[in-house]
């Protein structure tokens, strides 16, 4: 077995050098009202593991952000990506979809970008809403930073798990219409992923719907960014999802590459787990590379 599919069997106990968060918003985010309690972590004693480990559940964010982990300078590469974890537009699982993939993109040469967007849902809006307003921001300002990054603005994709990948391909599909007003200059950058990564992603089909039709938020066009997706047959998060965004993107013949496992189930991140598809960092390694995005930055 090669070392890079080992990888994923690993515990990332390698913690990525991180700066400091950075807030998305000058003021109150857009859209929101209400008032939330502190944002915390929502673990109970109760609440399932994941390999055998615990797992933050961030809840209550109100300030979203944005926290760049840089690779180390012998191994970067130019390319970043901007990571969002799922929970189900109810919480992030913070670590687990979140840091540790940090520390996997890191070892691989790629800046990574932790998106800390805005949980729970909010009323009298859609799930995603208020999320993709703050991945989209969070895009421009990474490309506003780009030079101070040392990131190539051409080569920044976007991975997300579960809600998280939704919000990803969300972003990768509306970005010729920004959610929000401009709010300053960062906004006059553009806020195209030029990859998406979805791992396990949810909403992608409307509950209970019988065919292969995209649920209305997605809007797959030759413009759409290229996407490798990975799920499992046994995911209580229908299968058939993965299947209608791949269609829609050969139909607008967009490249995609999919990985579909027997079993594994949901929200295993990169944990190691039964099965083989905590494999999947080194097909998307493998995927990345073939596309030049792990060549030296120029």
């Amino acid at each position: 077995m090669r070392p890079s599919l080992l990888l994923p069997l690993l515990a990332f106990t390698l913690a990525a050098t991180a700066a400091e968060p950075i807030a998305l918003w000058p003021g109150k985010p857009p859209g929101d009202t209400a008032e939330l309690p502190p944002e915390a972590d929502t673990t109970k004693p109760t609440d399932n593991q994941v390999a055998g480990r615990p797992l933050i559940r961030l809840g209550n964010v109100s300030t979203p952000t944005i926290t760049f982990f840089p690779a180390s300078a012998d191994k970067a590469n130019g390319t970043a990506v901007l990571v969002c974890p799922g929970g189900g537009y109810n919480i992030l699982a913070w670590d687990l979809e979140g840091t540790e993939v940090c520390d996997w993109l890191n070892s691989i040469g790629v800046h990574a970008v932790l998106l800390k967007y805005r949980v729970p849902r909010r009323p009298g809006r859609e799930p995603h809403a208020a999320p993709v307003q703050d991945a989209q921001r969070a895009l421009s300002l990474i490309r506003q930073r780009a030079e101070e990054w040392k990131i190539n603005p051409e080569r920044l994709g976007i991975l997300g798990f579960s809600a998280g990948a939704h919000c990803a391909a969300v972003a990768g599909t509306s970005f010729d219409a920004r959610t929000y007003g401009p709010i300053d200059a960062a906004d006059d950058l553009s806020c195209r992923p030029d990859f998406s990564i979805l791992i396990y992603p949810g909403y992608l089909v409307p509950k209970d719907s019988t065919d292969l039709k995209l649920s209305p938020e997605l809007k797959v066009t030759a413009q759409t960014p290229p996407a490798f997706l990975v799920m499992t047959q046994d995911d209580p998060v229908r299968v058939e999802s993965v299947y209608a965004y791949a269609l829609a993107l050969k139909g607008a013949k967009v490249p995609c590459e999919v990985h579909v496992y027997p079993n594994g189930g949901h929200g295993y991140g990169l944990r190691p787990g039964p099965g083989t598809v905590t494999t999947w960092p080194a097909h998307a390694e493998d995927w990345m590379r073939n596309r030049g995005l792990l060549a030296p930055r120029k």
